[in-house]
């Protein structure tokens, strides 16, 4: 699973000036700011922030839906990417804390670590833990860009990668 959620990016009616970023996939998540570039930049933390606390609550992770025109694209920093993706492996697999800590050798309060998204884990601990529940990390790398204009008017954009899977 991705974890990169479309945004819309609206002008600030409110305040009249500056930009206000809501992802319709994950309501809780909004912020804004004075820049275009800026509001973009914060929406990679409120979509970490909204997402932790799906975490936090114990509930299932929404998962994206197809980017529209319009939309611009917004990703979770990849060592999160990765816990959400081992939260979620657990959750469908019924896998308690305690069963994937005896998997790996661990202790269960080890295994919470690695699941909470606020607690700084090594990438090559969470990639192992995925691992004993059947899953495996993979790394894409593109060209990210932000720009003015039109969501994916530019060739090799993140919206075009996701929405053309290239």
């Amino acid at each position: 699973m991705q974890f990169a959620y479309p945004c819309m990016l609206a002008p600030d009616v409110e305040e009249g000036v500056g930009y206000v970023v809501t992802f319709p996939d994950v309501p809780e998540a909004i912020t804004g700011a004075q820049t275009r570039e800026e509001s973009l930049y914060l929406a990679e933390d409120a979509l970490a922030v909204a997402l932790s606390a799906y975490v936090d609550n114990r509930e299932e992770i929404p998962v994206p839906s197809p980017v529209a025109d319009g939309q611009e694209v917004v990703a979770v920093p990849p060592i999160l990417a990765a816990k959400l993706a081992l939260y979620m492996a657990m959750r469908r697999q019924q896998v308690t804390k305690v069963a994937l800590a005896a998997r790996l050798g661990l202790s269960e309060s080890a295994v919470r670590k690695l699941l909470n998204p606020d607690h700084r884990s090594h990438i090559s601990q969470v990639e192992k833990a995925l691992r004993a529940v059947g899953r495996y990390l993979l790394v894409h790398d593109g060209a990210y860009n932000i720009h003015a204009g039109k969501s994916g008017s530019h060739p090799g954009s993140l919206r075009d990668r996701i929405t053309h899977g290239s």
